[in-house]
C-alpha cells in the first residue's frame, strides 16, 4: 500500500465524538477548498457507521452548499431517518464554522435476489496499456497557468492510479470534441474487504473527472488552464453490484447538457470483467471567467 493511500484511509477513518456525531480532517487539494469527493466519502462513512453490518449502500444523493475550509475540522451529524426490514435511510449534515457545507442522504439495503439486466460495457483499452499520471501529466506542463498545478494534481491523485483513455481536457484547449470521456482507476494498493470502504473510495474518486466531458464539448481545459471556473453542486450515485475499488474500474462519462452556467455529467462505472457497478450523475458550476 502506498503512503498516500494510507493517508487517505486515515482521512476516512472518522473520529466518533458522540453516538451519531463524527469528526474528520482534510488533506491538501489542488484548489484552496476541501475536495468535494472527500466530503462525500466522509459523509458516507459517517452514515455507514450507524447502519447494521448486513446492509450495504445502494444509493446516495447530496448537495454541496458551501466551500469547505481545508484548515478546519468537519463535523458530520447523522440522523437515523428510518430502519426498515430491508432498507435503512440516513441523512448527514457536514458542518464547519457553525454552518452546513454539505448535505447527504444515503440508503442501505440487505442483500436479496431479484431481476437482472444491465447496459453493456463500452469498448475501452486495457488500463495497463495506458500511461500513469506520472507519465502523462508532464507532457502538458506548458499549458498550465500555474507551474505548481502539475505537482498538486500528482499529489492529490497519488492514492489512486487514474489513467485517461485519450487526452484530458487540458490537452486540447480550443478544439471542441464529443462530450464523452473515459478513465480507468483503482487504489494504489490493496484495501480491506469491508464493502463500505470500497463504496466510499469509489465515491471519493467519482468527483475527480465527471465534468471533464462538459469541458471537452467546448474545447475548454478547466481550472488548470484558467479558462473555466467550476465547482460541484450536487452528486448522486447508485451502487448496483459488488465491486472492489482496488481493482480496475472503468469510468465512462458523458455530458448531455450545459446551460445557465451549469454543466451536467452522467456516467457508468464498470468492473474490468464488464459488470455495471455504479451509476453517477453530477451537476456543477461551469463558468467562463470574464475579462
Amino acid at each position: 500500500m502506498s503512503s498516500a493511500l494510507e493517508s487517505l484511509l486515515d482521512l476516512l477513518d472518522l473520529e466518533q465524538i458522540e453516538r451519531d456525531i463524527f469528526r474528520g480532517t482534510s488533506r491538501s487539494a489542488v484548489v484552496p477548498r476541501v475536495f468535494g469527493g472527500q466530503v462525500a466519502a466522509q459523509a458516507l462513512v459517517a452514515a455507514g457507521r450507524t447502519v447494521p453490518a448486513d446492509r450495504t449502500a445502494h444509493s446516495l444523493h447530496s448537495y454541496f452548499l458551501r466551500m469547505g475550509d481545508p484548515g478546519a475540522p468537519i463535523v458530520y451529524s447523522v440522523d437515523r431517518i428510518r430502519d426498515g426490514r430491508s432498507f435503512t435511510t440516513r441523512r448527514v449534515v457536514a458542518v464547519q464554522h457553525g454552518q452546513p457545507i454539505f448535505h447527504l442522504s444515503a440508503s442501505f439495503q440487505t442483500y436479496e435476489e431479484g431481476l437482472e439486466h444491465q447496459a453493456d460495457m463500452p469498448p475501452a483499452p486495457d488500463p495497463e496499456t495506458l500511461p500513469t499520471a506520472e507519465q502523462m501529466l508532464p507532457r502538458y506542463a506548458d499549458v498550465f497557468t500555474d507551474p505548481g498545478v502539475m505537482d498538486r494534481l500528482l499529489e492529490a491523485r497519488a492514492a489512486v492510479d487514474l489513467r485517461y483513455v485519450g487526452a484530458p481536457p487540458f490537452a486540447n484547449v480550443g478544439t471542441p470534441q464529443e462530450p464523452r470521456s473515459q478513465v480507468w482507476f483503482r487504489t494504489n494498493g490493496k484495501l480491506a474487504d469491508d464493502p463500505l470502504l470500497h463504496v466510499c473510495m469509489a465515491t471519493y474518486v467519482s468527483d475527480m473527472t465527471l465534468l471533464d466531458s462538459v469541458l471537452l464539448a467546448h474545447g475548454r481545459g478547466g481550472w488548470a488552464v484558467g479558462d473555466v471556473v467550476g465547482a460541484s453542486l450536487d452528486h448522486a450515485m447508485w451502487f448496483h453490484r459488488p465491486f472492489r475499488a482496488d481493482e480496475w474500474l472503468l469510468y465512462d462519462q458523458e455530458s448531455p447538457s450545459a446551460s445557465g452556467g451549469r454543466g451536467l455529467g452522467q456516467a457508468r462505472i464498470y468492473t474490468q470483467d464488464g459488470r455495471l457497478a455504479i451509476t453517477v450523475i453530477q451537476e456543477g458550476v461551469v463558468r467562463v471567467p470574464r475579462d
